[in-house]
């Protein structure tokens, strides 16, 4: 297994280009299966979960070229009967399979999906909405079973606001017959690019951005080229290392409307923040605040995605800091590692208490999952001496190169095997 290591004590400074948005990417490499024909994505993150996504594809048929960023797929003619549970098993997005093929075919045996353990995300949202638009589904020990005699347009009201439902509700729905209402639908940007995406390939989506979506079907989608959205999570990241850091840097590519929460709680840090079109230059203080009541929520709230960074960056603030997580159950997992590196913590249910102004200093410490090891190394900036992130091939599942990036604004920072 590889590691990060990290030499604490170095402002960082500079530019940085941000990543197409893993979040994004991988429901619109799932979306190209519903065209018979050629899908060009620039812009498309080199990360695990896409090298993933292209494995399962592959397996079905579809023909894939990669040139740096840039993604071409050839789903004239795909086979999707049975995919494979390994490659299926190590991601959760696996489970966004299930819409464009029942969209394009008539059965498919979906092993079941797995990605990090930061909590229950239920499987039978999707299988309920899907049953709903004529798709008949049973459970085995093997996976989950799927046909139709035809997807049908439905109204679909979620009883909450699921990212992952959502998307597969539209990818089923684009092909279907009839028109599809999605009520309560999530809002994340990355729906938003999707939609978009769709829209470019021929689909008729409206109430884009909104938590009422509505998709009247269409015979056929055609070629498409398309650029994905820049990676608002990886922003944020870079936003709270140059936090806890210290120094200044730009990063370029990001709308601000996308990390606007994120902007706002750092801000109220003492951060300073210049805002153009498509960048965000952020200002460290000479001395972070803490920052109370920050409540994880969906879209437009702040990220879940965004917790474990922004907890790890306010560990050194002067006063106390409050994170609620109201999305997953088990995102305070990096808790005990920033404690060994000095942080004073405790948790209480679904909050945790930040006592500030804690001396960080290196350990080496283990990531659990994407997101809590991107905080880790941002916690490793902070701190003095030198911090080991182990365990780092979750950070590879959205982040193309982390230790570059960092390197680029200033950062001593290597990958070691």
């Amino acid at each position: 297994m590889s590691s990060i290591c990290i030499r604490g004590g170095y402002c960082l400074n500079g530019e940085v280009d941000i990543q197409g948005a893993k979040n994004a990417a991988l429901p619109i490499m799932a979306a190209s299966l519903l065209n018979k024909g050629i899908v060009c994505l620039r812009r498309c993150p080199q990360i695990s979960d896409v090298r993933h996504m292209c494995r399962l594809l592959e397996q079905m048929g579809v023909r894939i070229e990669t040139d740096g960023d840039r993604l071409i797929l050839d789903t004239k003619e795909i086979d999707p009967i049975e995919i494979s549970a390994p490659d299926a098993g190590k991601m959760r997005s696996s489970v966004l399979l299930l819409g464009p093929l029942m969209g394009r075919k008539t059965e498919v045996l979906m092993p079941y999906p797995g990605g990090c353990t930061i909590g229950a995300r239920p499987v039978n949202w999707h299988i309920e909405a899907l049953q709903k638009m004529n798709v008949q589904v049973s459970m085995r020990e093997e996976g989950i079973y799927c046909r139709t005699k035809g997807i049908k347009g439905a109204k679909i009201v979620l009883s909450y606001p699921s990212v992952g439902v959502t998307e597969n509700v539209i990818l089923a729905a684009v092909l279907a017959e009839g028109s599809t209402e999605i009520i309560n639908a999530a809002m994340e940007p990355e729906i938003e690019d999707l939609c978009r995406f769709l829209i470019a390939a021929g689909a008729r989506i409206n109430g884009i951005g909104t938590n009422r979506i509505v998709i009247t079907g269409v015979e056929q989608l055609h070629d498409v080229q398309y650029t994905i959205m820049a990676d608002r999570i990886v922003a944020g990241t870079y936003m709270t290392a140059v936090a806890a850091a210290g120094g200044q840097a730009v990063l370029k590519g990001v709308r601000v409307r996308h990390v606007q929460s994120v902007a706002d709680v750092l801000a109220e840090s003492g951060c300073g923040l210049i805002i153009c079109e498509e960048s965000i230059k952020i200002i460290a203080p000479s001395v972070l605040l803490g920052v109370k009541n920050i409540q994880t929520q969906p879209y437009p709230g702040f990220p879940t995605d965004m917790q474990s960074q922004m907890m790890a960056c306010l560990c050194t603030a002067h006063g106390e800091s409050s994170i609620t997580e109201n999305i997953f159950e088990n995102r305070f997992k990096i808790v005990p590692e920033l404690i060994r590196m000095g942080a004073d913590i405790s948790v209480s249910g679904s909050k945790a208490l930040i006592s500030g102004s804690a001396k960080l200093h290196g350990e080496a410490v283990a990531a659990r999952d994407l997101r809590g090891g991107a905080a880790l190394v941002a916690a490793g900036l902070a701190a003095e001496g030198t911090t080991i992130v182990q365990e780092s091939e979750y950070i590879d599942r959205g982040y193309v190169d982390v230790c570059s990036d960092l390197r680029s604004l200033g950062a001593c920072i290597d990958r070691r095997q």
